[in-house]
């Protein structure tokens, strides 16, 4: 319930950083609820992908549009500013590559939304310290042998790693606990949840950016 709860905060969130009438990509988009938040909201085109078959038969219930793939491959397909938001909401600490697969976003969409769980929370610290056993919470509540994350990261970790590669944070959003919005301040130790607005740095992007038609992907 929880869970559900976090989710739907961070969808909120999300979704207030994306413009109306622009094409989105969702990675790792599970049911499709975020891409139809944004296409009754705010008239996005919006493209999901997923590798699990159930989330995609659910998303196609919901009438939007998705493509059964793995995130790991599947963007090689898309071209460069194919999109306007590619979005990666709890999947960068699950992909193979993070780093590579970020990189790749960037070059996908104008911009993107990453957002996932902070490992380095006060209560996941003090889970550690204590209980000397890798944590579980309500919002990682898997055990080490069956979690799909597989690339833990603190919010520390990742600005450090947007600094050494060029990527440029217009936005950041955090939530503590019961996935309310808080401030910015000693957010590495009170956020369960960081959300980023990216941009790849003046030196990566293109002078002239191809735009391309993508279907209308809802039905009503």
């Amino acid at each position: 319930m929880y869970r559900d709860i976090y989710l739907k905060n961070t969808y909120e969130e999300i979704v207030k950083l994306i413009d109306a009438d622009t094409r989105v990509l969702d990675l790792g988009c599970g049911d499709g609820e975020m891409l139809f938040m944004l296409y009754e909201r705010k008239n996005v085109y919006g493209l999901g992908l997923d590798i699990d078959t159930t989330e995609v038969l659910k998303c196609i219930k919901r009438g939007v549009s998705v493509v059964q793939e793995d995130i790991n491959n599947g963007l090689k397909k898309y071209k460069d500013n194919s999109f306007d938001y590619v979005v990666m909401s709890e999947t960068l600490q699950a992909v193979k590559d993070p780093d590579k697969i970020l990189k790749k976003i960037l070059k996908v969409g104008k911009k993107a939304i990453v957002a996932f769980p902070n490992f380095a929370h006060y209560k996941t610290r003090l889970s550690i310290l204590f209980n000397g056993k890798m944590p579980k919470s309500n919002i990682l509540p898997f055990e080490w042998y069956d979690t799909p994350n597989i690339h833990h990261l603190t919010i520390r970790d990742f600005k450090d790693f947007c600094k050494n590669s060029g990527i440029k944070i217009l936005s950041e959003v955090y939530l503590g606990d019961n996935g309310k919005r808080i401030g910015n301040t000693f957010t590495n130790f009170f956020a369960e949840e960081a959300i980023f607005l990216l941009q790849k740095g003046e030196d990566e992007k293109k002078v002239q950016i191809k735009e391309i038609s993508l279907p209308f992907p809802f039905k009503k």
